[in-house]
């Protein structure tokens, strides 16, 4: 049976036609309807007051205003869907077939599958700034090779990279007019239009030594780690970011911001006229600021999609494990004899 999930609040004409409307399709499509009261509860009053009344089926969703049309339909689908996974589990478990070490792995893979992607991020985004602490320590083979392996997904260009154990925590370029930081041309004697010596460049004693990760991917990642943390506290409990929030909120700011920046600038400035768009390099507030939004609204999408998976496995998984389990118990009965 399907389970739906009515969100409401005390005064609310629409959530008791809605209510109504439910008990009467019972009948029809049976259904186990859980009602709750979002009053009192803050992080509830945040996802659903301007919405009230919600109802939750599965992975669909209903805002008001909700017909009795738009409940039938979303039923009869969450129905199918329910009908659809237990047929498929039903067609794809053999009674006969032992529980094999690949699906004891496959079920812990699926209950702890956010702490191994939470660690693959944390290890992904920490081991850069291992590298500048190797530096300052004098270890620099070791450094020197995760600063050549992560130049393959990032341009570590040193005017927008983070810097550790130095005077200052960034060098921008004098075009990103940071005040109160030295600008990275003349810190370090370098020409700030010349890329392969910026991307070359590691730092010094003084300067401090580049994380290997760039100011928006260091960003990016700590966004997803972020986001992954707080899904797994949560009991995998959120849902996903409705896709046009993840537009708006994670992908036009860094767009915008790391777009402007790029079209700006040798060489594609050459084909736009600087009264359109002038001259300007974004700066490290502004860098990390787009690359956490977008790292922690793409987990927040994504995440909860992998979970709907995840749950599926689940509930195969358990259900292999516990039919093997009973064919053991029947296996083990002396031929002839009753159940009880």
């Amino acid at each position: 049976m399907i389970s739906v999930t009515l969100y409401r609040n005390t005064e609310c004409h629409l959530c008791e036609e809605t209510i109504a409307d439910l008990q009467a399709l019972q009948e029809h499509i049976p259904h186990l309807l859980t009602v709750v009261n979002i009053e009192g509860n803050k992080e509830l009053q945040r996802a659903y007051a301007l919405d009230i009344p919600v109802v939750e089926v599965g992975p669909y969703r209903l805002k008001a205003p909700i017909t009795r049309q738009d409940l039938e339909i979303t039923l009869k689908a969450a129905s199918e869907r329910e009908r659809d996974i237990q047929s498929l589990h039903q067609a794809t478990i053999s009674p006969a077939r032992p529980v094999t070490r690949g699906d004891r792995f496959t079920g812990w893979f699926a209950n702890h599958y956010i702490l191994v992607l939470n660690l693959i991020v944390l290890i992904y985004v920490g081991l850069p700034f291992l590298a500048p602490a190797l530096m300052a320590a004098g270890i620099n083979t070791p450094a020197g090779m995760i600063y050549k392996v992560y130049s393959a997904t990032c341009h570590q260009f040193a005017y927008r990279s983070w810097f550790l154990f130095g005077e200052q925590a960034a060098y921008p370029r004098e075009a990103a007019h940071v005040a109160g930081l030295v600008p990275y041309g003349v810190a370090t004697g370098l020409s700030e239009e010349d890329q392969f010596a910026s991307r070359a460049f590691l730092g010094n004693p003084t300067i401090g030594y580049k994380v290997a990760l760039c100011q928006r991917d260091v960003a990016i990642y700590g966004g997803i780690l972020a986001f992954g943390l707080l899904f797994g506290l949560t009991g995998r409990r959120l849902k996903s970011l409705p896709w046009y929030l993840w537009i708006v909120v994670g992908m036009l700011p860094i767009a915008m911001d790391g777009l402007s920046q790029l079209l700006s600038q040798p060489p594609l400035n050459a084909f736009i006229s600087p009264e359109i768009l002038s001259y300007r390099e974004s700066t490290p507030f502004l860098r990390t600021l787009t690359g956490f939004l977008f790292g922690f609204t793409t987990a927040w999408f994504g995440y909860p999609l992998v979970e709907e998976t995840m749950a599926d496995t689940r509930r195969y998984i358990q259900e292999k494990i516990h039919r093997a389990a009973k064919l053991g118990v029947e296996q083990s009965r002396p031929a002839g004899e009753e159940q009880g």
